[in-house]
């Protein structure tokens, strides 16, 4: 018989139906609530990517940290049966402390492969993204709300012997929060899925923090170029969000590659069009590590039993082939109207994509 006894957070006016905490309103397997943290230093010397989620549904809680220094990438990644108190947000050597809600956040992890102890906190308020949704032929297979947010970080962070002390002047946090239903590995193929083929996938999502000011931009485009997600959206502390438009962006790409070294992205606020010049610093690919699709050797929401912990390094000059099919985060230099900022340039184009020319799932920049 399970257990159905209220837990922690039923004690707070915070239900959204008539169900107790511990349960989320669908039993869609997919069901999802995580979060995911940059840490960049300004020179890209450094990439620490962080990020936990919740799966209640396979009753599932994960983490992970991957370190870009160098060539070298540093991940460490933690798995365990997803316990009753929602509120300890913490699995493994991996955990966060919400120190003060949509403010302060503490990041922590203590290993000897990787470790760290930062203090991120907010600088603009947090911002909306627009509304995701995905079906696959009727079938509604992706839906999820979301908001992003930027601030300054300090603290240290340790791998291998080599320190990086962090300091809000030289590093750049920003950070996404993210829920609702979205797939994880052990989804049914099926007609569906037969008759709806992937033909491609274009993906564009650009936290930027300025001194002063906070933009942020996402792209989402079929192969044909019809967009399912766009928005661009200047936050200015004390002033309401400027809409600038529909981002075109023009990304140029290491010869034979879908890597993207630098881009333009044009912002069409009819008032006064802007430019946003991307200079990538470093790369961290998040099928390498961070688990995200299609990694092979471990993905979100998987159960690999109770006190999982896994340590990896990965030597970036060799060949990764499954991260051309993912999606990769680079920490890069922005230039806006004459400000120099810094955030993630965070891209994947992967299949046909006819605006960008490319015809199938081979074609790379020439």
């Amino acid at each position: 018989m399970a257990d159905d006894r209220p837990v922690p957070l039923d004690e707070y006016p915070v239900h959204q139906v008539p169900l107790s905490m511990k349960h989320v309103a669908t039993g869609d397997r997919n069901a999802y609530d995580r979060c995911i943290f940059h840490v960049l230093d300004h020179e890209g010397r450094a990439l620490l990517i962080v990020g936990l989620g919740v799966y209640p549904n396979v009753g599932v809680i994960d983490a992970y940290a991957t370190l870009r220094t160098g060539d070298t990438l540093h991940a460490l990644r933690a798995s365990d049966a997803l316990g009753d108190d929602r509120m300890k947000l913490a699995v493994g050597p991996l955990r966060i402390e919400v120190e003060e809600p949509l403010r302060r956040l503490r990041l922590i992890a203590d290993d000897d492969a990787l470790s760290y102890d930062l203090t991120w906190t907010a600088e603009f308020p947090a911002l909306w993204e627009p509304h995701h949704l995905q079906r696959r032929g009727g079938r509604l297979t992706l839906e999820g709300r979301r908001f992003v947010q930027a601030g300054g970080v300090s603290g240290v962070v340790r791998a291998e012997g080599e320190e990086f002390r962090v300091t809000p002047g030289s590093w750049t946090g920003t950070r996404d929060r993210s829920w609702g239903v979205r797939p994880i590995p052990g989804e049914e193929g099926g007609r569906l899925a037969d008759e709806h083929p992937t033909e491609g996938f274009h993906w564009l999502w650009c936290p930027v923090r300025f001194e002063d000011r906070f933009l942020m931009v996402i792209v989402q485009e079929d192969a044909d170029g019809y967009r399912s997600l766009n928005d661009a959206t200047l936050v200015r502390p004390g002033r309401r969000d400027r809409q600038l438009g529909w981002p075109q962006a023009e990304i140029s790409y290491r010869s034979g590659t879908r890597d993207p070294v630098r881009a333009l992205v044009h912002l069409g606020d009819v008032r006064k069009p802007l430019e946003l010049e991307a200079e990538i610093l470093t790369s961290s690919p998040l099928a390498v590590g961070a688990g995200y699709p299609p990694a092979d050797d471990w993905q979100h929401g998987t159960w690999r039993g109770p006190g999982w912990t896994d340590r990896r390094t990965y030597d970036l000059t060799r060949q990764h082939g499954l991260a051309a099919y993912g999606v990769t985060d680079h920490a890069a230099r922005f230039r806006l109207d004459g400000r120099t900022g810094h955030g993630i340039f965070e891209h994947g184009s992967f299949g046909r994509h006819d605006p960008s020319g490319f015809a199938d799932f081979t074609s790379v920049a020439p």
